[in-house]
């Protein structure tokens, strides 16, 4: 029987109600596909800034390099706004994705069936069902660049600085084209190569990466026009790799394709196995302790931890199903419609279990 340590953190918001949730889920897999799961909580975000003073303590770091995996509920909230930007929970998202290693961003945008029809995207643009993978780079690019302020003609002015080296674009295009080989063997590079020098050398060594990978079918896409292409035609679309800034805009669009920002989860990954893993919504502040937030991104991330991390695809396969059986009855209010039984987050939770 297999054991596997677990981090949470549980964050901010409805944070605490999502992960304790997916917990759930992953506890009952584990009793339905023989394995068994121990928990370490630690604190990230907001909540660490209220005990600690720090966004992200060094306790927090220690932990979840000492565990198989993450499970991260949100961060932030009003109550931070006002922090110097240094301090602020979303510094602490950004310092773990550091301190960690986790270079490659994975999200997933998949429409499932009971949900077509919240998608903004007319049906017969979507065509069949969508499953677009977006790769991300994580720790580089403008988010990490150096910065500062300073004054031209005695105005004030900032700056912010895109810079890639080689050996970082080679390795998340690695991923993608992994990625790609256990698809459909087809992946798009986004870039403004037209532009930006940074954008350039991407292209040139996502190119040079593709020699190793010669079934995949690879094509270059300017991120405006990506951009374009995902409304009006998202079925072309595989896997798409990009750079930190480009896929944090893009990742956001294709959520919405699929219908609601509450159902996509994601997983920030260091190499081979160990990731981080959360749903990209926020710490919705205006709904926390209400019982009424959607785990069921909190669920399927901890679907692809089991996927990607712990080597229990099986499982994954059967929290995703589990998902969409639920789905074609049981709504949270998020992603509620007429003839549907509206429920809570809790319900939610015990309901995947059941499907289970």
């Amino acid at each position: 029987m297999a054991d596997y340590k677990i981090t949470l953190l549980k964050g901010d918001g409805i944070g605490p109600e999502i992960v304790n949730q997916a917990v759930k889920v992953l506890d009952k897999a584990g009793e339905k596909f023989g394995f068994s799961v121990e928990y370490d909580e630690a604190l990230l975000g907001g909540c660490a800034i209220d005990a600690t003073g720090v966004p992200l303590p060094d306790e927090t770091v220690a932990k979840c390099k000492a565990s198989d995996s993450v499970l991260l509920g949100a961060v932030g909230g009003p109550k931070w706004d006002t922090l110097p930007g240094n301090i602020r929970p979303e510094a602490g998202l950004l310092g773990i994705r550091g301190a960690l290693g986790l270079f490659a961003n994975l999200r997933p945008s998949v429409i499932f069936g009971p949900l077509k029809s919240a998608s903004p995207i007319k049906d017969e643009i979507i065509g069949g069902n969508l499953d677009i993978m977006i790769v991300r780079e994580l720790t580089g690019g403008i988010y990490f660049g150096e910065r500062g302020r300073k004054e031209v003609d005695g105005q004030p002015a900032a700056w912010d600085t895109e810079m890639y080296t080689v050996a970082e674009i080679e390795r998340i295009a690695r991923v993608a084209f992994d990625l790609a080989m256990k698809r459909n063997k087809k992946l798009t590079s986004v870039d403004k190569a037209n532009v930006l020098e940074s954008s350039r050398l991407w292209r040139e060594t996502v190119i040079k990466v593709s020699k190793d990978y010669p079934e995949v079918e690879l094509n270059h896409l300017y991120v405006d026009n990506c951009a374009m292409q995902l409304v009006r035609n998202p079925g072309q679309f595989d896997v798409i790799v990009t750079s930190n800034i480009f896929g944090d805009i893009l990742s956001d669009e294709a959520s919405m394709i699929a219908g609601s920002i509450g159902m996509l989860a994601s997983a920030s990954l260091a190499g081979e196995k160990f990731g981080l893993y959360e749903p990209i919504h926020g710490s919705a502040p205006d709904i926390a302790g209400l019982g009424i937030a959607n785990p069921l991104a909190t669920i399927l991330s901890v679907a692809m931890m089991l996927r990607y991390s712990l080597d229990q695809g099986k499982a994954a396969d059967a929290i995703e199903a589990a998902v969409a059986k639920v789905l074609e009855t049981y709504r949270t209010p998020d992603i509620y419609e007429d003839g549907m039984t509206k429920v809570s987050c809790e319900e939610m939770g015990d309901l995947v279990c059941k499907a289970l």
